[in-house]
């Protein structure tokens, strides 16, 4: 079984956190993954960096943009990962555009991920009803999970269309704005979880965006599987680098 599918099953909230391969340093890609596991993460999502990162916070695009110069791409990623099951177990999930997965070839992306043991992939900018239609099959013959996006504006129906395509979790996004840390979560956020919460959907759903401390990851998951940090942890390790990576994951719960 898919390791998202089995992590899912899991009697806990679960944690999972966001960083751009690349950053801050070309070959941090893996000593951090491997930090994350043993720190008690319980999945990772790995940012493939891109020129124009429409859902993106200023953060996350800074990180994008340092990790281009520092020469990141599909190829160079994918190089860094190649013997990463040797030491890392949780899930892994590729983040990015659609636009390198074209450039890269789809099959030929989704075959590396395969080779190397990426279990999913989260692609913002590929439409439900695209990836249904034209990609479907191609991501379930290599064992991939296309983890799509849900916002407050999005309508029952359309929730509902994503959730009997999907295969994994729901990337449940907390307010219709690009990505950032926020210290609390107001009401209308609360609602909103309650409101996806009561709808009983098969798929699970795991809360991004806005999430940074042990308060914010809580009130996401009251109702939510778990939460995904992204921003918070970027600047993290600008700030303090790799070495204390243990203390910001014991800072969150």
């Amino acid at each position: 079984m898919n390791r998202i599918k089995l992590k899912l099953q899991e009697n806990k909230k679960l944690l999972s956190i966001y960083f751009t391969a690349g950053f801050p340093n070309l070959n941090d890609t893996v000593p951090i993954l491997q930090a994350l596991q043993e720190n008690g993460v319980d999945m990772v999502e790995i940012g493939l960096p891109f020129s124009d990162p429409l859902a993106d916070g200023p953060t996350i695009q800074a990180s994008s943009t340092r990790a281009l110069h520092n020469g990141m791409t599909s190829d160079k990623l994918f190089g860094q990962l190649k013997d990463i099951r040797k030491t890392v177990h949780i899930p892994l999930i590729i983040m990015g555009y659609f636009n390198p997965v074209m450039q890269y070839g789809v099959e030929r992306f989704c075959q590396k991920c395969r080779e190397i043991g990426i279990d999913g992939l989260i692609i913002p900018d590929l439409p439900v009803d695209v990836y249904e239609e034209n990609y479907k099959p191609l991501f379930e013959q290599y064992g991939l999970a296309n983890i799509f996006l849900i916002t407050p504006q999005t309508s029952e129906a359309r929730i509902r269309f994503i959730d009997s395509v999907s295969d994994g979790f729901i990337y449940m996004v907390s307010s219709a704005s690009v990505t950032g840390a926020k210290g609390t979560f107001g009401a209308e956020q609360k609602q909103y979880f309650e409101r996806i919460a009561k709808l009983d959907l098969k798929n699970p759903q795991i809360v991004g965006f806005g999430i940074s401390n042990r308060e914010t990851f809580a009130q996401a998951t009251k109702q939510a599987k778990g939460a995904i940090i992204g921003s918070a942890f970027i600047k993290f390790l600008e700030e303090n680098g790799l070495e204390k990576i243990g203390a910001f994951v014991s800072d969150i719960r």
